[in-house]
Order: structure tokens, then sequence, then C-alpha cells
């Protein structure tokens, strides 16, 4: 991973050392608030889903209250460590025994006394979400950090049980799945349920001060704005056969492969960036459309194309250029910028880094910077944490299910032109009711999967033409 100096230490230096096993020093020097004898105060939490963005989630939760607070307005200030009052992780959740055991011992290892899961908490299978869940109380949280085809079942399930939610991106693969999303956030906003969504860059003081330099005129009108990530790409080998298939779909390195599961490497990567182009615009788009494909002799078995550039469009006639590929030996790229009238920005770089700055006109050097924000105190993945503990142990009102859930159409919507070879508009997408697997929240391990390999154990990839998803 590349650093910036504006970029404080990420969870994703967390979740690098919980894969290796070394998580405690991962969190070595990070303000832990103390576990308190009185358990009236403590939240807890279930984990649903052991991967590295759960485990990094949990060091968030745990780190939240000993930093800094911050109200849905965006406002923070500091307080003592420990002011937040205690949390503890208390149930998890996961399809793989060996994925529970190897995140529980990491866990334990570096936060002590404050996971408190024993095997009868530790639960597996399809079903295990809703054992974690059981075990929380009201003004618990529930963690839901697996991938996007199952967001929405187990988001629902919290919200009957009265449980809050930190969601994790992405949170649907198709827009029969935002649909839902935004039924299950309705529904958590009349009891006053607490939902944070797992798009960190909102929660990133550089770029909020960006964006109040944009609102006050400072480029002129927005005219433009250019979103890429670029890569070495994510190819996978072919199904052999030989297990069952919808266990190794769901296998680690293998869901963003498939549009069923994750929504495919795409939105996977360029969802942050998706984003950010709303938030810039303060809109979301009336059309997309868009090219893609693979380059010639690709031997990627996946659902993926390797190449997506997409076009969106505003009602006032504005673009927005996002732009992914994901081939070896190529020029590599991830950054957002920004031209407006009276001049340039880049809004983030490297890794989501908060390098934000205005320019003093339309060359993007860094010679000719005009403007930088203060260095972030807290990153974001930290502050969406402090956010959103802050809000359920003041009872401030603190939703992000619907933005998350529309940015999510949003990247549906690119995705589904690139895939169809049509234009979309924001109607068609908000409208369509399609699933790539209906019955996601009747499935076993004895399910077969959704999507099938071919004799060669390749899998479909999208046609132009002839792909339809909205």
């Amino acid at each position: 991973m590349k650093t910036n100096e504006n970029q404080p230490a990420s969870r994703r230096e967390f979740l690098k050392t919980t894969t290796q096993f070394a998580a405690a020093s991962a969190l070595a020097g990070v303000a832990l608030p103390h576990v308190h004898a009185a358990e009236d105060h403590t939240i807890h939490l279930a984990l649903i889903g052991c991967g590295g963005r759960g485990s990094g989630a949990v060091a968030n939760a745990m780190s939240a209250g000993g930093l800094v607070l911050g109200d849905n307005s965006g406002t923070q200030r500091a307080i003592g460590s420990g002011a937040g009052g205690p949390v503890k992780l208390v149930a998890m959740a996961d399809l793989r025994q060996d994925r529970l055991d190897q995140v529980h011992k990491a866990l334990s290892q570096a936060l002590g006394s404050r996971v408190d899961v024993p095997p009868e908490r530790r639960f597996r299978g399809f079903d295990a979400y809703r054992h974690a869940i059981d075990c929380l109380r009201p003004g618990d949280v529930a963690l839901l950090t697996t991938h996007a085809a199952f967001r929405a079942p187990h988001l629902e399930y919290a919200v009957q049980k009265g449980i809050n939610v930190f969601m994790e991106k992405d949170f649907a693969a198709d827009p029969g799945g935002i649909q839902r999303i935004l039924r299950a956030g309705e529904a958590a906003e009349k009891k006053n349920l607490k939902i944070a969504a797992g798009l960190m860059c909102r929660h990133s003081s550089a770029r909020k001060a960006l964006i109040q330099q944009i609102r006050e005129g400072a480029m002129g009108e927005v005219q433009l704005i250019r979103a890429y990530r670029m890569d070495s790409g994510y190819f996978m080998g072919p199904f052999k056969r030989n297990e069952n298939e919808l266990l190794w779909q769901l296998s680690p390195g293998h869901p963003y492969q498939f549009m069923w599961s994750s929504g495919g490497i795409f939105i996977e990567l360029m969802i942050h960036q998706i984003d950010e182009c709303f938030w810039i615009k303060d809109a979301y788009p009336v059309s997309a459309h868009g090219l893609g494909g693979r380059f010639a002799g690709s031997t990627d078995s996946s659902q993926n194309l390797d190449t997506y550039s997409i076009e969106y469009t505003f009602a006032d006639g504005t673009k927005a250029l996002v732009s992914g590929r994901y081939i070896p030996n190529c020029h590599e790229d991830f950054a957002t910028f920004v031209h407006g009238t009276k001049c340039a920005a880049k809004f983030s770089g490297n890794v989501h880094a908060p390098t934000s700055w205005l320019y003093k006109d339309q060359r993007i050097d860094q010679a000719n910077i005009a403007w930088k924000p203060e260095r972030e105190a807290v990153n974001p993945w930290q502050a969406e944490w402090d956010v959103l503990l802050g809000a359920i142990r003041h009872d401030r009102p603190h939703n992000e299910s619907r933005r998350a859930a529309l940015s999510n159409l949003g990247a549906i919507m690119g995705r589904a032109a690139v895939h169809s070879g049509r234009i979309i508009t924001w109607e068609d997408a908000l409208a369509s009711k399609f699933q790539f697997c209906p019955n996601v929240d009747a499935l076993t391990a004895d399910s077969p999967a959704p999507v099938q390999a071919d004799a060669q154990g390749r899998y479909p990839a999208p046609i132009p033409g002839k792909t339809v998803e909205v």
C-alpha cells in the first residue's frame, strides 16, 4: 500500500496484520477504552462475517470513545480517553469454522477481555447471522461485513430485532437488493435505530473541508469529475469441480468474481469514488452509459470484465467519468479529480488518501496547489465508528442507509450500462426489481450455486446487447 504524509494510519493496516495473526501489534498505541465492571453502559457487538473488514471494524469500534466523538452534521470534538464507554464483542458468525477460529484468536490476542465470545457464541452456516444477532440487546450493534448478496436479509433481521447496525459496503449486488435495503432503512428510522454504512470517505475531515470550499464557490461551477482506479488485476482460475460449488464461490478471494455474491469487482473497488462523485455534485445522475471488455487472450474464468469506463450525466448536463482497469503491466492510478469553471481540485488519492486540495488553475501539479485542508486527526474508518457510537450513547439521529443504498444503486446503474451496452437512466435503476439470486435468503450449504461453471470451469461473462441487469 502506498502511503501519503496526509494520511493517518488506516484500518487497512490492522486488516493486514490480523490476516497474519499479529493483530496485537496493529493496535499498539491506540487508545482503547477501559472495560468497566458495570456492564450497564457496555455496547455489545456481534460480528457477522469474519474477514479482514470485519476484524478491522471491531478494532475501530473498540477504540471509539477514546479519540473523537462526532455528530451527524460532521462536527467533531475531542474527548477524554474512554469517555464514550466500553464496547465488547460477544458473538461471531461465518460460513467457515477456520475463519471463526482464526479471527477469534487474532482479536482475542489484540483486544483481550474486550472479546468475550466462547464457542457457544461462535456460529457457523448460512443462518448463523440470526443466532449471533439473537445474542444482542436493544442498543447493541450488529456488524454486517459479509458480501453484498447477504446484506439485505441480515439488515432486515437486525432491524426486526431492534438492533443498531454497522454495514460494510457493498450493500447490494442488484437493484432488487437495493430495494430491500431502502425498505429496511425506513423501518429502522421508525424505530429510532442507528445505521452506519461503510462509505468511510464521507467522514473524512479533509474531504469535508474541500466540499465546503466547493459549496462556497471556490471552484466556480463544477463541470467535470474524473475518478480512476487502475491496477494489475484480479483474475480467477477455473472451477475444478472437486468441491461444493456454492461454498467455493464464497471462499476467500472468490466472491468478488461473481455478480450474484458481491456485485463484481468494479462496484467493489469503485463504489467509494462513485459516492464521492455524487457527494461533490450533491445529486444523483440522470443517466449512465459506458464501455468495457476483456483484453485479447484473457484466461480469466470469472464474470468480471477487466476494463470499465462509465460516463454519468447529471441533470445540469455536467459529467462524471469513472474508469477502472485491472490489467498487468499497465499505467496504474487511484484518484478523484474535480474541474470547475475557476480551477481544478484533487478530491482523494491512492488507497483513499485524504489528498484533498485546490489548484490555482486547471493544471494538476503539486507545484500548482493553492489550498490544503488541515491534516486529518482521525482517519475516516475510525471517525465513522466515533459518530455511530456517539449517536447510540447520546440518542442522536444517525441513519446512513438511504444515502449508501442510492450510491450503490448508482454504481449498479453504471455497471449495467457497461454490461448491457445500453444507456441506463436513474428512473430505470430505481424502478428495477432485478435480482441475480432471488432465493438468496434460502441458500444452504446443499444449494446449487446461483451461477454454474461450463465444461471448462469458466463462468459466463456479460455480453453487451444481450445482458440485462436492470
